[in-house]
């Protein structure tokens, strides 16, 4: 693995979100968090550990740029938690000689699978963290919905350019 061009793409990303996406409040409950596919393509074959240290450390970045008091480094901890045990759902023992799950690798049903179960659960962490109540459950919902949706489309997109 080329960790110049993991690192390099993880910065691009990083500044698209800060300085982009960030500024995109769309009708008051879409906030795309591209981010996110930092994570999701990291590879598969890192240990536990690493993908737990790796997600802290793009959280905290996030948490920096975005004045959430910690929000995005316990909703990336928590993606970083699952992915592991989704990736062994859904990912069989050949795919995982690819090393990096990508649309190419394991094909657009799984990796569709992979992305919104990662992606809704990162983000409905994330606004119920920053909502710090129930009494908004409904708004947590649609914002969820709508922001999941948008980075969903905008990952999925991205690996269709990608690999076509």
């Amino acid at each position: 693995m080329d960790w110049t061009k993991q690192i390099g793409r993880y910065v691009l990303v990083m500044l698209l979100q800060v300085l982009l996406f960030n500024q995109l409040q769309l009708w008051g409950v879409c906030h795309p968090y591209i981010y996110v596919i930092c994570l999701l393509m990291m590879p598969i074959t890192l240990s536990h550990n690493a993908d737990m240290i790796i997600g802290a450390a793009v959280g905290l970045v996030m948490d920096v740029f975005c004045n959430s008091m910690g929000v995005h480094t316990a909703a990336c901890i928590l993606l970083m938690f699952i992915r592991p045990y989704l990736l062994g759902l859904i990912v069989n023992d050949k795919d995982r000689l690819n090393e990096q799950i990508s649309l190419r690798a394991v094909g657009m049903e799984s990796f569709a699978k992979y992305v919104v179960v990662l992606v809704l659960v990162h983000h409905m962490a994330v606004f119920l963290l920053a909502s710090w109540s129930w009494s908004h459950i409904g708004f947590v919902m649609l914002e969820t919905l709508v922001s999941s949706i948008i980075t969903i489309s905008l990952i999925i997109g991205y690996n269709m350019l990608k690999y076509r």
